[in-house]
């Protein structure tokens, strides 16, 4: 039997959206090294979303214009909205291409 992971519904599904639609945007081709280079400024490691999102990394790497920042956003969902972002935030970070991963390798490490 394989492992199938539970579905947990979305409590806030407009501020989820937004937030996701947020982190999608920064994980863009054209934005991925913009939003890497501000975690460096930073010192801000690829994993800590927290510290990315009270950094407001998101907004520049985006330029978003939105009138809550993804921090607030982040901030407003229950527990279990922030796990499944947490999650869908740790998988985009995957999908950021090797040679990206390998320029920024620094901000990957686990120590």
């Amino acid at each position: 039997m394989a492992f199938e992971q539970a579905t947990i519904k979305v409590q806030k599904q407009e501020e989820f959206g937004k937030l996701r639609a947020a982190i999608e945007q920064a994980f863009l081709a054209e934005n991925v090294e913009r939003f890497l280079k501000q975690l460096a400024r930073r010192g801000i490691r690829v994993r800590d979303l927290d510290a990315a999102l009270a950094a407001c990394a998101l907004e520049g790497a985006a330029k978003s214009q939105s009138h809550a920042s993804a921090w607030q956003l982040y901030q407003g969902l229950p527990l279990s909205d922030q796990a499944q972002m947490r999650e869908f935030y740790l998988s985009k970070l995957e999908t950021v291409e090797a040679a990206l991963r390998h320029k920024f390798k620094k901000l990957y490490q686990y120590y």
